[in-house]
């Protein structure tokens, strides 16, 4: 299984618009920070975890040629705004592609994108053709990939978390649940939300999300969704043994899988 990194950043990206920042003005491509997204490759099975403001350039970059299903963890735009994209991959693949959310968020894409789920008339230019899935809590596969939905809190909103085999993926999250650390029991790698140092209402620190990582106790930790606070480089310093701060393009190789550790109980 191999996951990647297809963007790091916070919901304005990095570099900001408009900001002369370090950060922002760095040359070190790892501070280059497009919205949050992973893609997720297991078996000749490919999953996208959220269709970004930046999905065309994520997948041009990444190289996504296929792609079996996205899967949302909520409808916030930054999570949402790359959908009408997802038609590139119908014009290939000549089939509706599933897509997988909370009901709130798959709600929330109809009312956004409506031009794609209208049921009357002829089109008269090219939408997205999808097949859409409500899921909450229970378990489900996509091929060869099962997830087991995690209940993370963003402020006071569910936002829905995957683990996949012993990898997990947590985003947009100030707090997780006692159900999801009990499945996120052990894990081998994790990433998990770390905005920035100073508080945010919605998001973890970056002290609360190295003290999460302790007490989920995964091999390694790296923290997405950063602002441009950090500086990626300098930040490193300060973060202790088997946490990191994740990067674009951050490749993470996994044993695949078996059915029996997919969707642990």
């Amino acid at each position: 299984m191999k996951i990647t990194v297809l963007g790091s950043g916070t919901s304005s990206g990095v570099p900001t618009v408009g900001c002369t920042c370090p950060t922002c003005t760095s040359e070190d491509p790892r501070d280059n920070r497009l919205r949050t997204s992973i893609w997720i490759q297991s078996r000749g099975t490919s999953v996208v975890i959220d269709t970004s403001n930046d999905f065309r350039a994520q997948c041009l970059r990444a190289g996504i040629r296929s792609l079996d299903a996205v899967v949302y963890t909520h409808h916030h735009f930054d999570h949402i705004a790359g959908f009408d994209d997802i038609r590139a991959f119908n014009f290939i693949q000549r089939q509706p592609m599933q897509i997988y959310g909370m009901p709130e968020t798959l709600g929330t894409i109809r009312r956004i994108f409506d031009y794609a789920f209208r049921q009357w008339g002829p089109r008269e230019s090219s939408a997205p053709v999808v097949q859409d899935h409500e899921i909450l809590d229970e378990p489900f596969e996509i091929g060869h990939v099962a997830l087991q939905p995690l209940e993370l809190r963003h402020g006071g909103m569910r936002v829905n978390g995957y683990r996949v085999g012993s990898f997990a993926y947590c985003t947009d999250c100030n707090a997780i649940s006692e159900r999801g650390r009990e499945l996120l029991q052990g894990i081998d790698v994790l990433i998990l939300d770390g905005l920035r140092p100073t508080p945010h209402p919605t998001h973890f620190t970056i002290d609360e999300a190295v003290e999460t990582a302790r007490e989920i106790g995964a091999r390694m930790t790296y923290l997405t969704h950063i602002a441009h606070d950090l500086k990626h480089e300098e930040a490193s310093r300060s973060l202790p043994p088997g946490v990191e701060l994740a990067y674009d393009g951050l490749e993470i190789d996994l044993p695949d899988p078996s059915p029996s550790e997919a969707t642990p109980r």
